[in-house]
């Protein structure tokens, strides 16, 4: 694999141009190639998202793709009424799955929003989706182009907040844009991009 020493795309084994994030593993590249930034609109798909982007504060994405099977056995598939009936019992069974993270905070923190989910006069995504920058940012070229915060994400983790979520600051509402569609942060050169505008 040739590395770009810009921070631009790379060409992958299969001698594909990929965002230079995507190439250490074969998780990474499917992850890349087949769900990062492709639009997510549906509320179970969003509440996982945003319950990952969580338990992914301070770890590797990686340390969370490898357990995303475990996370949804976990999680009753991220379906949102059934996350927000677990109690402080289901907590504790939590907190002895190896097969997850285990942080009381943030598995705390995914029934708090689970319950936030089904408290919300508006479902998840219209609410998540209304923060879509209103004109795409220009197409970055390097990973230096691309931000952590933005002024969409600072608003989108303020309004999340006041609507009773919890963990979720502008770097992980900024994380779940990209994630699920909302900006297409796949460098110039991606396969993955398709043709830029």
């Amino acid at each position: 694999m040739a590395m770009d020493p810009a921070g631009g795309v790379v060409a992958g084994p299969d001698g594909v141009l990929r965002c230079p994030w995507a190439l250490s593993t074969p998780l990474y590249v499917e992850y890349h190639d087949t769900e990062w930034a492709r639009p997510v609109r549906d509320t179970a798909g969003l509440f996982e998202r945003l319950a990952l982007e969580a338990f992914q504060s301070g770890l590797s994405w990686l340390t969370i793709l490898r357990k995303r099977p475990a996370f949804r056995a976990a999680f009753a598939g991220f379906d949102p009424a059934a996350v927000a009936a677990f109690g402080a019992d289901t907590v504790e069974v939590l907190l002895r799955d190896a097969g997850i993270v285990r942080n009381r905070r943030k598995i705390e923190a995914t029934i708090a929003n689970a319950r936030a989910v089904l408290a919300l006069e508006e479902p998840l995504e219209d609410l998540v989706w209304s923060f879509a920058p209103p004109v795409p940012r220009p197409v970055p070229r390097t990973l230096a182009d691309v931000p952590a915060v933005t002024d969409e994400s600072k608003a989108l983790a303020k309004a999340l907040r006041g609507q009773g979520f919890v963990f979720i600051g502008p770097t992980t509402a900024y994380a779940l844009m990209q994630a699920c569609g909302l900006v297409d942060d796949h460098l110039a050169g991606c396969a993955a991009r398709g043709p830029s505008p």
